[in-house]
């Protein structure tokens, strides 16, 4: 028996592992260039952990002298912890991120040069550090936010920040020159000059060198490349380098790789083409798929066995992604059963799809085998808000609090404070900007002047020179406000949004400051759900404090019996037995910036990995209206139902629902309208007493480009307006209807 037979049987007779044909060369193949693409639940931990133990045990390589890098601490911690109990006799592998071993060949570059060096980013620059003189502090964000305070003279956003690091990092792992920074897009106001600026203050008047984590990369890349000396010695430390998730390596940081490795040339290159879901921050997938091109000797195996899913999620998963074009032609299969079928919900909007979920969910037992997926993080306030009233447990990943101090919250609680008294300055001058005042920062200052506790709307009126334009918009503004006063808040917000502006305010702020538009309307739209079952405003205050505090305590439920709720980029390497991806919808996935073919297969890429986190059941949730209108179905939904119920079949599964579960229905026909149905938004104005087919009679009180809101007997509603008069929905009253018809 061969010394790879022999270990293969010892190792199944010690831990029960039984390695299958591909995973066993994988693990036997120690010479010359390796690329282990492995699908989906393929046992790809395993295999590396076997490989590894192969190398020491019957190779007799030192476990010092191999590097395994990883894409993540969490990885990292895994590996040691999987090797340790696989292998306890064995010395421990050196198990790092790629930034950690950069940083180590840094800081051994900068010590032979007697260079100084200080770290910017991460626990060795306390991010609450408060500047003690006019200058930032030595913060990567601090410093940001001062720049881009000097330079566009505006306070920088969380979103923004957010996507000005992202911009910073991806130009550094993709090594992009200064001269082709204007090429990378990013939706700050001059992010290319704030960059330049960046890069210039860490370089000059600080008596030593200041670097974030994307630096360190760059540092590393350079010093391997201009330094013979310190790159024979990485190079002769290492017998044998593997890398794991290598699908989200960066261009520097394969170089990083490349340079290490020259010399042996014996590497193990572990990744899934088709899981490549971090372009956006540098990542770069192309690399694979040319890998034989740095490479020529290299073997590449495929490992697409899954063992996690039923055969109907494998097959679905698999027609799925071999729509992409850019890819390694691979065909995912299972020995499982076939299980439950893929279920496919069309719910009319986000409020009945988190119901629906929730209700889905009290019927389960398992809790920590359930998870809901969704593409953007605001996505899981709703589901905490309805999780937590039905005393449902939850473990957020990645919990993300901002949300809750997020500025457009802060402005609709500051408006609806507003309500209450308009004598506080402080809050007019929060939302002087953002709503149809048309108050001047000019005007706003001599208004801070004033001091006599009266009303800031009669002081402007009286005492601040104004142009005549403005005088109705302030008087019409001050009685809004009056008229808040006491309103439930879901009507409440809709009048912040429609009447008094705030919506258009923010659509302009998105034009000139480069938001995202559909974000912040889906904030406005979570915050009418949260408050559609409260009575009073304190209450809705009261209860994003208490979502907020629930928020930080779901943490504690970690692998504890609770469900998990995860942005489908962070669910990447997790399995649970049942699945749901909500929010599946045009402009959410893809989004709409997902315009080219390249951007457009990440999309796709990104819903397979949520496909593949589930184990037996999987649950795709659309909707067809979001914020007041319609809403299209996501292509990929699209895509999976034509793969689990052919086009020629979709007419059968339409009819069967009718008298089944199924969550696939027939549109209903249109009943003839009314001859008192409103049939045009010219029709619809405040205090016009109307009648709807289903809630009966009511008085609009507030109508704005998208949705009316009406006061019904027993309760007010917020309706969007295109259905309303597709469908007939509003009937006029009285001399109302008479008048329309004379």
């Amino acid at each position: 028996m061969a010394a790879a037979e022999k270990f293969f049987a010892r190792k199944q007779q010690e831990t029960a592992i039984f390695l299958n044909e591909v995973q066993q060369k994988a693990v036997s193949h120690t010479s010359g260039p390796l690329l282990l693409l492995a699908s989906p639940g393929s046992g790809k931990t395993t295999t590396i952990i076997m490989k590894i133990g192969y190398l020491i045990e019957e190779q007799g390589i030192n476990p010092t002298r191999i590097k395994a890098l990883t894409f993540s601490k969490a990885a990292a911690v895994d590996m040691q912890q999987r090797f340790k109990r696989l292998f306890p006799q064995l010395t421990p592998v050196g198990f790092s991120t790629i930034h950690s071993f950069a940083y180590e060949v840094a800081r051994a570059y900068f010590r032979s040069r007697q260079i100084s060096y200080h770290i910017i980013e991460g626990d060795s620059a306390d991010e609450r550090e408060q500047p003690q003189t006019n200058e930032p502090s030595l913060h990567k964000k601090h410093i940001l936010r001062s720049l881009f305070l000097s330079i566009v003279g505006e306070t920088i956003t969380d979103d923004q920040m957010d996507e000005l690091t992202t911009y910073i990092s991806y130009i550094k792992n993709k090594l992009i020159p200064a001269e082709q920074w204007s090429q990378v897009r990013c939706d700050v106001p001059h992010a290319e000059q704030i960059l330049q600026a960046y890069e210039q203050f860490k370089r000059s008047g600080h008596h030593r060198l200041l670097l974030d984590f994307d630096d360190m990369l760059a540092v590393a890349n350079q010093a391997l490349q201009e330094d013979e000396q310190l790159l024979r010695s990485y190079q002769q430390q290492f017998d044998y380098v593997l890398t794991d998730e290598s699908q989200d390596t960066s261009l520097v940081q394969h170089y990083i790789i490349e340079r290490l490795v020259a010399g042996h040339r014996r590497l193990c290159v572990v990744a899934d083409d088709d899981q490549s879901i971090y372009s956006w921050r540098g990542a770069e997938p192309a690399y694979l798929l040319n890998f034989k091109a740095v490479y020529p000797d290299a073997t590449i195996l495929f490992m697409e066995q899954n063992y996690r899913s039923t055969s109907t999620i494998v097959y679905a998963a698999n027609q799925f992604i071999s729509r992409n074009k850019q890819r390694y032609p691979k065909q995912m299969f299972t020995d499982n059963g076939s299980g439950d079928p893929i279920r496919l919900r069309v719910s009319a909007n986000p409020a009945e799809q988190t119901k629906y979920i929730v209700q889905q969910i009290q019927g389960l037992q398992q809790l920590a085998e359930v998870a809901v997926l969704y593409r953007n993080n605001s996505s899981s306030v709703a589901l905490i808000n309805a999780l937590d009233r039905a005393g449902i447990p939850f473990y957020v990943k990645d919990a993300d609090q901002r949300f809750f101090s997020h500025w457009v919250v802060e402005d609709i609680l500051n408006f609806m404070r507003m309500s209450y008294t308009d004598k506080r300055v402080d809050l007019l001058e929060k939302i002087h900007l953002k709503f149809n005042g048309y108050i001047s920062k000019q005007q706003m200052a001599a208004l801070k002047e004033i001091s006599n506790q009266q009303s800031v709307f009669d002081n402007l009126l009286q005492y601040v020179q104004l142009h005549d334009y403005q005088v109705q918009p302030l008087l019409n503004s001050k009685e809004t406000f009056q008229q808040m006063k006491g309103m439930p808040p879901l009507p409440a917000i809709g009048v912040i949004r429609e009447r008094l502006g705030y919506e258009r305010a923010i659509e302009k702020m998105c034009e000139r400051l480069g938001f995202r538009k559909e974000y912040l309307i889906g904030m406005l739209n979570t915050l009418e759900e949260i408050a559609a079952e409260l009575d009073t405003m304190e209450q809705f205050a009261a209860r994003l404090k208490h979502l907020q505090q629930v928020l930080t305590r779901s943490r504690q439920h970690r692998n504890e019996h609770a469900v998990t709720l995860s942005t489908l980029h962070s669910a990447k390497g997790l399995e649970f037995d049942y699945v749901f991806m909500i929010d599946l919808v045009e402009g959410i996935i893809p989004s709409k910036h997902d315009v080219k073919a390249d951007e457009l297969e990440e999309a796709a890429r990104l819903f397979y990995v949520g496909m593949t986190r589930a184990k037996r059941e999987l649950e795709l949730i659309t909707y067809t209206e979001r914020g007041g209108e319609k809403a299209a179905e996501s292509r990929f939904v699209t895509a999976v139902r034509d793969i689990v119920n052919p086009p020629k079949q979709h007419a059968s599964a339409v009819e069967q629902s009718a008298s089944s579960s199924s969550t696939l229905q027939a549109q209903p026909s249109q009943p003839p309208k009314h001859p008192n149905a409103i049939v045009s938004r010219e029709q619809l104005q405040v205090n016009l007493p109307v009648t709807h087919t289903k809630f009966g009679a009511g008085v609009i009180i507030a109508c704005g480009d998208e949705r009316v809101t009406i006061q019904f007997a027993e309760s007010t509603k917020q309706l969007a307006i295109a259905p309303c008069l597709e469908n007939g929905l509003l009937l006029l009253e009285g001399e109302a209807a008479v008048l329309e018809r004379v």
